[in-house]
C-alpha cells in the first residue's frame, strides 16, 4: 500500500542530486537548529495558543497551522513535509555555475530558521543565487499545494466546509521591477529578454503544475519530470546582473591565411627574368596592426610584405599624361642589413584623374549580416565605413544593397546618392544573425550590378564580410571560377574584411585578385576613413588594368637576386606578353613599390658557389654598350577601356647606384624599413642580425612630412612587436 511518504520518497530518489559544500551544509543545519531552539525556548508546556509564522511565503503552512485543529496523522504528514523542506532548502546552497547574487534573493521570504542560516552562511562567502532559490521555492510550493489538497480530502464534510483552500499562486512570466520577487518563471522570462541578440538558443519558461483537478499521481509525476529540466535550464543560462553585461561570443584562432613560402634566392645566369603582377592591396598591414594592438604577433602567413610596403603613400615623380599613366622611379643603394648586397627600389606613380573627369559609379554593397558579424569591430564598424564612402560619391552615382545570412536578398534597389538619407537608413537598420550564404549573396550582387550596368562607368560589387561562408557554395576554387567568369561582364569585385578570430583572408584575397578589384582590411574607424575616403579615387577609379612588371637582370653585373614579397602575385615569364593573363589594376593617383635584393658579381655576399663545370652553352658576356646595366625594367598595362597592352621600359645602370645608406632617398629608405619589418615578422633568414631597433632607427630618419601620421604609427607598431608574444592567451 502506497501513502504520501512513498510519493515523497520517489520524488527525492528521482530528483537529480546537486553537489553540496559539506562545510556550508553543516553550518546551515547547526544555525537552523540553534535558531529554532531559541525561538521556542520560552513556550510553556501544554497547549498554548499557536503562534503565527513570520514567513509570508509559506502559504500552505499558514493554512494548515492556522486555525484548523489537526489530527495525529496530519501532524505526521506535516512533520515529514518539514523535514523535506529543510533538505530542499539546504541543497541549493551549492553554487550553480553562471549565476550571481541579486537583490531579489534578499527579498525572498523563507521559513525563519532557514533565512537566518542563509544570511550567516552568506557571510562566510557562500552566496546563493536568487534564481536558484526561486526555483526551489516553486517546486516546494507545488509539493505543498499537493499535500494540502490531500490533507483536506481526508477531513470530514463539516471540516472541509470550514476550511478555505488557499488560491494557487500564479508565477509571473513578464518582466518585473527589480524590487518585486518574480520566482523561477519570472526570472526565466527576464533572462530571455536580456539575452544577447546573437544567442542562437531559446529560454524555456516552465509552468509548474498547480491545477487541483489533476490526480495526485499525475501531479507528482509532472513535478518530478519537470524539476530536472528546470534546474538544467537555469544552469545553462548566462550570468545576468545589474553591474555586468553578458559578453559576446568571439572566435579565437580560426583566422585563415594561405600558406606562402618566401621567395628564394635565384642565380641571374640561370633565371635572369623575374615577372609578377602589380598588387595594390593593403589588407595585410591593417591585420598586422590589429594583432599588434592586441599585444600578439601576427601569424607568419598573415604578413604579405608587399602589402605592408604599399600601405603608405609615396611621393614619386608622377606622369603628366593619362595615355601613359605610369612613371617608373628606380634607385639602387646599399642594403642596410647586408653590406655585401644592394637593394633595387622600383617606385611607380599612377596618373591622377581630375574630379570632373571621373566616370559615374554603379556600386552594389554586398553586406554580410550573419551571426558571426555580431561584434563591435564587425557589423557596427562596417556600417560606419560604408556611410563614409557615401560621402565621396556624387549625386548621379548609384548604390544598391544586397545582404546575406542564411539566405540572400535585396535590401535596397539601385538608388541615386541624392537620396543618401534613404541609403543610410537601410545601412543603419542592418542586424546580424544566422548562418552565412556568401555565394548566393555574390550571385545576386553581380546580377543587380549587371542590371544597372553603365558601359562608360565604374561597375563594382563591394563585399564587406569576415569571410565566414558556411552555407551553399563554400569552396574557394568554385567561387574563384564564378568571379573570373563574371568579370567579363565589366563588373569588378572589391573586398572589405572585418574582425579577427574567424577572418577568412584566403577567400578574400582570392575573390579580390580574380575579381579585378582590391582588398582592404578595416580594423578601426581611422582605417575606414583612409581606405574609403582619402583613397577612394585609387580604389574605385581605375587608370590601368592588367599591370605586370618584368625585370631582366644582367648576369655580367648581378650574380644573385631575390624579390622581397609578392609571393602570391608571381607570373610565368611568358605571361608577361600574354594579354589574356589577368593581372592587377591601378587606381587614380596610386603608387606601387617593389624591392629586389641583388648580389653584385664577385661580391663576398654570394650564397651560391660557382659551378666547377659550367654549362657548355653558356652565353658570352654582354657587350660593352650594355655592360653598365644592372637590369632592364619593363611595365605592361592596358587602358581601362582597351584590350591591347602597352609597354613602358626603363634601363637601370650602375650610375644610378647610391654609395652610402645616408644618401638613400627618403621614400626608398622608409620603404626599406617596412620591408625589413615584414621580414622580421616572417622570420626570414636573410636579415642576419638586423633587429627591430634597427628598423626603428631607419624609419625615424625617413618619416618625411607624414601628413596623416601613418609613418609615426608604423614606428609605434615596431615597438609593440619587440615585446609581443607569438600566441595570445586563451580568452
Amino acid at each position: 500500500m502506497k501513502d504520501e511518504l512513498d510519493d515523497i520518497k520517489q520524488l527525492l530518489l528521482h530528483t537529480p542530486a546537486l553537489k553540496t559544500n559539506a562545510t556550508a551544509k553543516q553550518a546551515a543545519i547547526s544555525l537552523a537548529f540553534r535558531e529554532f531552539d531559541e525561538n521556542n525556548l520560552k513556550i510553556s508546556q501544554g497547549k498554548p495558543k499557536p503562534t503565527r509564522l513570520n514567513s509570508t511565503a509559506d502559504v500552505v503552512g499558514q493554512s494548515i497551522f492556522g486555525r484548523t485543529p489537526m489530527k495525529k496523522y496530519q501532524l505526521a504528514i506535516i512533520g515529514t513535509f518539514c523535514a523535506l523542506f529543510v533538505v530542499v532548502a539546504i541543497v541549493p546552497m551549492q553554487k550553480f555555475t553562471g549565476f550571481g547574487q541579486t537583490d531579489s534573493a534578499k527579498q525572498m521570504s523563507l521559513p525563519q530558521p532557514t533565512v537566518i542560516a542563509e544570511k550567516k552562511v552568506e557571510m562566510e562567502g557562500n552566496k546563493l543565487a536568487s534564481v536558484e532559490l526561486d526555483a526551489v521555492k516553486d517546486v516546494d510550493a507545488t509539493i505543498s499545494q499537493t499535500k494540502t489538497e490531500e490533507v483536506v480530502a481526508t477531513l470530514s464534510g463539516k471540516e472541509q466546509a470550514d476550511y478555505k483552500m488557499p488560491a494557487p499562486t500564479v508565477m509571473p512570466v513578464s518582466p518585473a521591477k527589480p524590487s518585486e520577487p518574480t520566482g523561477a518563471a519570472g526570472q526565466l522570462a527576464i533572462a530571455k529578454q536580456s539575452a544577447p541578440t546573437d544567442y542562437e538558443g531559446d529560454v524555456t519558461t516552465y509552468q509548474l503544475p498547480t491545477n487541483a483537478s489533476k490526480t495526485k499521481a499525475a501531479r507528482m509525476e509532472l513535478a518530478q519530470a519537470e524539476m530536472p529540466a528546470l534546474v538544467a535550464s537555469l544552469q545553462s543560462q548566462p550570468a545576468s546582473t545589474d553591474d555586468a553585461q553578458v559578453s559576446q561570443y568571439h572566435d579565437q584562432g580560426r583566422d585563415k591565411f594561405k600558406e606562402t613560402v618566401t621567395n628564394p634566392l635565384k642565380l641571374a645566369k640561370d633565371e635572369p627574368v623575374s615577372t609578377f603582377s602589380i598588387d595594390v592591396d593593403t589588407a595585410s598591414y591593417s591585420f598586422v596592426r590589429g594583432s599588434l594592438n592586441q599585444n600578439v604577433l601576427p601569424q607568419k602567413n598573415a604578413v604579405r610584405i608587399e602589402e605592408l610596403i604599399n600601405y603608405f603613400p609615396y611621393q614619386y615623380d608622377a606622369p603628366t599624361n593619362k595615355e601613359e599613366p605610369f612613371k617608373a622611379n628606380v634607385s639602387v643603394f646599399p642594403t642596410p642589413w647586408n653590406k655585401d648586397t644592394k637593394l633595387m627600389h622600383i617606385g611607380i606613380k599612377g596618373y591622377e584623374i581630375d574630379t570632373k573627369d571621373k566616370p559615374r559609379a554603379n556600386l552594389v554593397f554586398l553586406i554580410d549580416t550573419s551571426g558571426s558579424m555580431n561584434e563591435p569591430n564587425k557589423l557596427p564598424l562596417l556600417q560606419n565605413s560604408l556611410k563614409m564612402l557615401l560621402d565621396t560619391l556624387r549625386e548621379d552615382d548609384s548604390v544598391a544593397i544586397v545582404t546575406y545570412a542564411g539566405s540572400a536578398g535585396v535590401a535596397l534597389p539601385p538608388t541615386k546618392i541624392k537620396d543618401k538619407s534613404k541609403i543610410s537608413a537601410v545601412i543603419d537598420n542592418l542586424g546580424a544573425q544566422g548562418s552565412t550564404a556568401g555565394a548566393e549573396g555574390i550571385r545576386q550582387a553581380y546580377q543587380l550590378a549587371e542590371q544597372n550596368l553603365d558601359a562608360k562607368g565604374i561597375n563594382r560589387v563591394i563585399l564587406a564580410t569576415d569571410g565566414d561562408f558556411n552555407v551553399g557554395i563554400t569552396d574557394t576554387n568554385e567561387l574563384k571560377s564564378f568571379v573570373e567568369h563574371e568579370r567579363k561582364t565589366g563588373v569588378t569585385l572589391s573586398v572589405l574584411g572585418f574582425g579577427t578570430g574567424n577572418y577568412n583572408d584566403t577567400l578574400m584575397q582570392t575573390l579580390a585578385q580574380n575579381g579585378n578589384g582590391n582588398a582592404a582590411y578595416i580594423d578601426n574607424i581611422n582605417e575606414a576613413r583612409k581606405a574609403l575616403v582619402e583613397e577612394a579615387g585609387s580604389t574605385l577609379f581605375t587608370i590601368a588594368k592588367d599591370v605586370k612588371i618584368q625585370v631582366e637582370f644582367n648576369p655580367a653585373q648581378v650574380a644573385e637576386y631575390r624579390l622581397i614579397g609578392y609571393e602570391t602575385r608571381l607570373l610565368n615569364k611568358e605571361d608577361f606578353n600574354n594579354d589574356t593573363v589577368d593581372a592587377g589594376d591601378i587606381g587614380s593617383g596610386h603608387s606601387v613599390t617593389a624591392l629586389y635584393e641583388i648580389t653584385p658579381v664577385a661580391s663576398k655576399g654570394q650564397l651560391v658557389d660557382e659551378l666547377r663545370y659550367p654549362k657548355a652553352d653558356t652565353k658570352p658576356a654582354a657587350t660593352d654598350s650594355k655592360n653598365n646595366e644592372l637590369a632592364f625594367v619593363k611595365i605592361r598595362y592596358q587602358l581601362p577601356n582597351g584590350d591591347t597592352s602597352k609597354l613602358i621600359i626603363t634601363p637601370v645602370t650602375t650610375e644610378q647606384t647610391t654609395k652610402t645608406v645616408e644618401e638613400i632617398p627618403v621614400e626608398s629608405r622608409f620603404a626599406t624599413a617596412v620591408a625589413a619589418f615584414g621580414q622580421l615578422l616572417r622570420v626570414d633568414q636573410y636579415l642576419k642580425d638586423f633587429n627591430y631597433d634597427n628598423v626603428i632607427s631607419l624609419a625615424e630618419g625617413a618619416k618625411g612630412a607624414d601628413k596623416f601620421g601613418y609613418r609615426a604609427e608604423f614606428i609605434n607598431l615596431v615597438r609593440l612587436a619587440k615585446n609581443a608574444p607569438a600566441l595570445p592567451p586563451l580568452k
